[in-house]
């Protein structure tokens, strides 16, 4: 065994001042690249429909071909407009000047339909394609300005359809850089300070913080800006609140290791050493598990959830090495005036080996209370979390509709209504279907008998509005002409031998009517032609296959994540039965939390329901930041329990974790919880889940039902190591659950300790001096 007393050679000028020195200057030059990206990042990231579709859908497959049928690479828009009553041909006439001011807007692209009247002659609807490959909330808002400032009195108008709704949702998306990152910034520093009772500290812990955010961000441009992922409002969000939190978080893991050190005396250098040792595997081994968590994601269908996995795994490996690099070199320059004015200078209050003894604090009272009542404690526990989970039965995450996404006002849900209420529901975003031209007119037969088809066309170049109504006679499909008597009939737009059937919804294309109607289009076709002979696709059909291939990620990748976490607990506690314990309280609390959300959504906010991709989201920030906790509770709890015992251990590590995993989980509650001020509502319910989720985790899991139950399991808990089989246990709770039966500890230092094995032997120094129990934690640390 090497001399405890190495720790008290006096280290170099350099490495006392230098390497923070230059860790600083490297971190500041990290930031100065990356800030600047912040106000970059709307040049990479896209949040058309596109970037959320499933690969290898039909949905996706007709997406990618229907430029082909219908020339350029467009999203319709649809505007509606309305009259006091019935609409005159002067009317009309007017609406058709403001239509030709519209097709002059950059970014509208040619053949923007003509007024279509409706039947009631109430109301009339106009076409307009917009360049996808543009800016189309731009563009949407201009038509919205034009129609505003040049509709005529007596009308009213809404922009609607595809490109209605894609701009309303970039509108939504508005907030995400400045508004969501300010409010997690100061919802955080508000903490920090009421924790910490320091202006200095909580400036410290935000600069690592944003300075991994920078980082991350810089590294995420560059890759989507080279095409290899696909970055969103959606997966932006998230990774800035990501990193936020979980950088906090590692912080205040590394500040409360600092903060011991520098209590009991140690100067700026040894408190740096002490507080790396023991925050290096816990910090490594939480931001570890986290990236393996989300990089399960890769496993989706989905881009949007396969983007996440590597984007959020950049953001957490940035937060890992800010909190183990920025941080230490930020406290080691500024030593005990990081915490001014309350520089702490006791050691951290410890529970007694006797329990019988009186205590300070409300964490060694906490960990007396859970040694006094273990048993009682979990099994309570337990109870009230089966209990909200059975909230669970209640969720609804089978989709939304698409004009549910938007929170609060929407011009295109509006404008959904009154189309609605004048046209088929679905005119402007009908059900396409790719088929074979000798299958054309088995494909318009099969369109025809269905009820949830109002009519049907095919597209062609020939015509002026780009397609032209078809029907089948005498077994041949026969188009219809458009223009004066003798003219000639189009043909239809022929591409690699395939043609496009466009069929119009009765139903609003986000209904589950209208769902209904696509599923039941896809068992006809296949019937009539042959499985795999027709696609269907269009937005009902995307709305499909993304709810289809969501629900099929939920059943895949959430089983992964477990098993990817349990194995890496095993790893980190070299034991089998805690690490199962732990995965089976964080899946209990995980469905407590979907429980108590699903009432909550239902009950109190009225969502409409949820996207079957929001309990995978949720399921994969509440397990894996959780099992953080249980890696900063049960990694201290090992160490102690090398040095004290297993139940002694296990009281120890509460009390030294339970500050630190409390502020933690406060600061990733208040962070996710910021997501809530952007108006979506899958990241709403994210928001919300989340954060119910880490505070359950926080105050009842962490704080009660694991101390509590390894308590009352005892060493066994570190099943199968040779911690589990170490000498007698001390501290266990008599049946009456009153006074323990303990073996008293010497009453003051110096302490001879067990060493961890079993032998009754003494911890003796290489000069033969038996060790104290701080030269003896220097030593394990070394």
């Amino acid at each position: 065994m090497s001399s405890p007393h190495h720790a008290n050679r006096r280290p170099s000028r350099w490495l006392r001042i230098g390497i923070p020195a230059v860790l600083v200057l490297i971190w500041l030059a990290v930031g100065s690249l990356g800030g600047p990206y912040f106000g970059k990042v709307d040049e990479v990231s896209t949040n058309d429909r596109s970037s959320f579709l499933p690969e290898g859908a039909d949905a996706t497959q007709v997406n990618e071909r229907l430029a082909d049928f219908l020339g350029e690479d467009s999203i319709p828009a649809v505007v509606v407009v309305t009259g006091d009553g019935d609409l005159s041909d002067e009317d009309v006439a007017d609406i058709q000047a403001l239509a030709d001011d519209i097709a002059g807007i950059d970014g509208v692209q040619e053949d923007v339909s003509p007024p279509i009247l409706s039947e009631d002659g109430e109301a009339v609807q106009i076409f307009v394609p917009i360049d996808a490959s543009g800016e189309v909330g731009e563009t949407v808002e201009a038509i919205r300005t034009l129609v505003a400032e040049e509709l005529p009195d007596g009308f009213e108008a809404w922009v609607t359809g595809p490109a209605g709704f894609t701009a309303d949702l970039v509108e939504g998306f508005l907030g995400i850089d400045g508004l969501l990152l300010g409010v997690a910034l100061i919802a955080v520093f508000l903490i920090l300070v009421i924790v910490y009772r320091s202006p200095l500290l909580p400036v410290l812990v935000l600069l690592t913080s944003m300075f991994a955010l920078c980082a991350a961000l810089l590294t995420v441009w560059w890759l989507a800006y080279a095409g290899i992922v696909v970055l969103n409002g959606q997966v932006q969000g998230i990774l800035f609140i990501l990193v936020i939190g979980a950088a906090t978080d590692y912080a205040l893991l590394y500040v409360a290791r600092f903060r011991e050190s520098i209590a009991t005396g140690a100067s700026k250098w040894e408190a740096t050493l002490s507080a790396w040792r023991g925050a290096f595997e816990p910090i490594l081994a939480s931001g570890g598990t986290v990236i393996a968590g989300l990089l399960c994601l890769l496993l989706s269908d989905l881009a949007t959830n396969r983007a996440l996995g590597p984007i959020a795994s950049i953001g957490i490996a940035f937060s890992v090495l800010s909190a183990l690099t920025f941080l230490p070199a930020l406290l080691a320059l500024c030593g005990r005036a990081a915490f001014w004015p309350f520089i702490p200078r006791q050691p951290l209050a410890m529970i007694p080996d006797d329990l019988t003894q009186p205590v300070k604090g409300l964490w060694p009272r906490q960990a007396r209370f859970v040694a006094r009542n273990a048993r009682v404690v979990w099994i309570a526990c337990t109870i009230v979390l089966l209990a909200g989970a059975l909230g669970i039965t209640q969720l609804k995450a089978d989709g939304v509709p698409t004009s549910d996404l938007v929170l609060g006002a929407s011009e295109a849900r509006d404008g959904q209504e009154v189309l609605a209420e004048h046209f088929p529901a679905g005119s402007g975003s009908p059900a396409y279907v790719i088929v074979p031209e000798e299958d054309l007119a088995d494909t318009v037969e099969v369109l025809e008998a269905s009820d949830g088809i109002e009519s049907v066309a095919v597209a062609s170049e020939d015509s002026p509005t780009g397609q032209a109504a078809v029907e089948v006679e005498d077994g041949e499909a026969v188009l219809t002409a458009v223009g004066p008597p003798g003219t000639p009939a189009p043909e239809a737009t022929v591409a690699e031998g395939d043609v496009l059937v466009i069929g119009t919804l009765t139903d609003a294309a986000d209904s589950v009517a209208a769902e209904d109607t696509v599923r039941q289009l896809r068992v006809d076709l296949d019937d009539a032609l042959g499985a795999g002979t027709a696609i269907v696709g269009g937005e009902t059909a995307t709305d499909i296959d993304t709810n289809d291939t969501s629900t099929r990620d939920r059943t895949v990748i959430i089983p992964v994540i477990l098993l990817v976490i349990l194995l890496i607990l095993m790893l980190l506690l070299r034991s089998i039965l805690a690490p199962v314990l732990l995965i089976v309280t964080v899946i209990l609390s995980f469905a407590t939390a979907l429980g108590v959300s699903a009432l909550v959504f239902n009950q109190v906010f009225g969502f409409p329901g949820a996207d079957p991709a929001v309990p995978l989201y949720g399921f994969v920030f509440l397990v894996a930041l959780g099992v953080d906790y249980n890696i900063f509770l049960m990694s201290r709890v090992r160490e102690e329990s090398l040095v004290h015992g297993t139940r002694p251990g296990i009281l120890r590590g509460l009390v030294a974790t339970g500050g630190v995993i409390t502020s933690a989980g406060l600061v990733l509650a208040a962070t996710f919880a910021a997501l809530g001020v952007i108006p979506i509502l899958f990241l709403a319910q994210l928001a919300f889940i989340v954060a119910f989720g880490v505070l359950l985790d926080t105050f009842i899991v962490r704080s009660l039902l694991v101390p509590a139950l390894s308590y009352d399991i005892g060493r066994a808990i570190w099943w199968p190591s040779k911690l589990a089989r170490r000498g007698p246990e001390a501290g266990r709770a008599t049946r009456s659950g009153t006074e323990p039966e303990l073996t008293p500890a010497p009453a003051a230092d110096p302490v001879q300790v067990p060493l961890p094995a079993a032998t009754d032997a003494e911890v003796v120094a290489d000069d033969g001096h038996p060790l104290t129990r701080e030269e003896y934690r220097r030593t394990l640390e070394s």
